[in-house]
């Protein structure tokens, strides 16, 4: 029997064990084909008018050179809305992370869909990841144009012309390795049939449903050993391990995830006892959003022995800039405080436009700019326009958006306007015929604090996923408020 395999270290270069590209170490100078140095051409790129909120005498400036000049985000000539990543947020969060799975016996691969920002693929592979896992093919291509070696597709792939052009990418590299869901018995046909005659095999990972109304995946374990069998066959699939992901499991609590870990981990047993993974190298077990990695770490390290070595995959994704509400108040490390804290990295900084009323004003930022889908933005700053002085946000709620503007509440909610106050009451995020989106940000306390015309709002954003993906390139920012980088995203 075979022990469990390692993850590298936080910092050691997944190239350096076999079926990834190497990436670069912090402070090291990567070659060519590295990640990094593939990452690093994004700095080439010239600017223009795709890319909001960067000042317009940049046009033509390519993103390094705009970074070097180190322009300050107020009065560098920045337009808004703006959304900034904080560099010291950014760097702790990916350092926390690679510490945390290593500490656990946790290989890493975060998922790449939700920054799809290749300088940030590279740095989390700098700080020890496996690999990148993504959803959809077109993210698997983003990965591979910027040198990742290892790529893990949380999800059935079926599309025929997809898995033609993973074959070819498997017969061109031998060093990279592609694994993916499979969850039925007709998907692992269809993957045979458009697989048919390729060089190597495509590793597959039967998906464990987290319950009866969850997302994808098997239901039940004998489905699972259906699923598995058809995929031991097919001449050009390799099975590998079993996967799943714990957040979908229904009333969710630590009891209920660990259970559904340990059939997982059951699962995985069943199928190494009856041969399944004859033809693994490793055997691939992984689960892990960022809600319950706790509860993954602690099951997985129950994993008894099998017969390959195996590759406890965690897949969390949200930490890189985590948020303001949602993982905030779900992450794990409010359980377990003693291993580290996130911080919110995004900061979105607007506008008020309009201030018709002494119980409102509006932001020019709207649903193109922010996240609505888990919760509307939380005033944190403003920064008055008159001076620079910057000041807590007190007194001010967001209770809707339309396309490009935030609905900001300035006044406690028992003088605000009673339309206003309807328009916050429905917590869905989107309504009314201007395309609104309504909710509460929670009560408004005592006073507005002089809001002006031309001062800057500082909003804290829920869910990264819908963030990132509204921004084409993002300054990461200096607590001093310098931008000293650009992220490019590719949605």
């Amino acid at each position: 029997m075979a022990a469990a395999a390692q993850p590298p270290a936080p910092g050691s270069a997944p190239g350096s064990t076999p079926g990834a590209a190497p990436s670069p170490v912090p402070g090291s100078t990567p070659s060519p084909a590295t990640p990094g140095a593939l990452a690093a051409r994004l700095g080439d790129e010239r600017l223009d008018h795709r890319f909001k909120g960067l000042p317009p005498d940049a046009d033509g400036l390519t993103a390094d050179e705009l970074a070097a000049q180190r322009r300050n985000v107020f009065t560098g000539g920045f337009t808004t809305p703006l959304l900034t990543l904080s560099a010291e947020s950014l760097e702790h969060n990916l350092a926390l992370l690679g510490t945390y799975a290593a500490r656990h016996g946790l290989a890493f691969a975060p998922h790449g869909k939700t920054t799809m920002a290749p300088r940030l693929f590279a740095r989390q592979l700098a700080h020890g990841a496996w690999g990148i896992t993504v959803a959809v093919p077109h993210q698997v291509r983003v990965c591979r144009a910027f040198g990742v070696g290892r790529v893990f597709l949380a999800n059935e792939l079926v599309d025929a012309a997809a898995l033609r052009w993973v074959a070819g990418q498997l017969a061109d590299d031998p060093g990279f390795r592609f694994v993916c869901y499979v969850d039925s018995v007709r998907g692992v046909e269809l993957m045979d049939e458009a697989l048919a005659g390729a060089a190597r095999p495509v590793d597959v990972v039967v998906e464990l449903a987290a319950g009866e109304g969850a997302r994808t995946g098997v239901r039940t374990e004998g489905a699972a050993l259906e699923v598995a069998g058809a995929a031991a066959r097919a001449a050009s699939l390799r099975l590998v391990g079993v996967a799943g992901y714990e957040a979908q499991v229904p009333d969710a609590s630590p009891r209920a995830v660990r259970a559904w870990l340990r059939r997982l981990v059951a699962l995985a047993a069943e199928l190494d006892g009856r041969g399944l993974f004859a033809d693994a190298e490793e055997i691939v077990l992984s689960a892990g959003g960022s809600e319950w990695f706790d509860a993954v770490a602690e099951v997985f390290a129950e994993v008894p022995e099998l017969s390959a070595p195996v590759l406890k995959l965690l897949r969390s994704g949200a930490y890189v800039s985590h948020d303001h509400g949602h993982y905030e108040r779900l992450t794990p490390f409010n359980r377990v405080p003693d291993e580290g804290a996130l911080a919110p990295a995004f900061l979105l900084w607007a506008q008020v436009v309009s201030r018709p009323t002494p119980g409102e004003a509006f932001l020019n930022a709207g649903k193109r700019d922010v996240s609505y889908d888990l919760a509307l933005p939380v005033p944190l700053l403003v920064r008055s326009g008159r001076d620079g002085a910057v000041r807590p946000a007190e007194g001010l709620a967001v209770t809707a958006l339309s396309d490009q503007h935030v609905w900001l509440r300035t006044a406690p909610a028992d003088g605000a306007d009673p339309a206003a106050r309807a328009r916050g009451a429905d917590p869905a995020p989107v309504g009314g015929a201007d395309g609104a989106a309504g909710g509460t940000a929670g009560g408004a306390p005592e006073g507005c604090g002089g809001l002006e015309v031309g001062d800057w709002v500082g909003l804290g954003l829920a869910h990264p996923c819908t963030v990132f993906e509204k921004w084409p390139l993002i300054p990461v920012v200096a607590a001093d408020g310098t931008a000293v980088d650009y992220v490019r995203t590719f949605f």
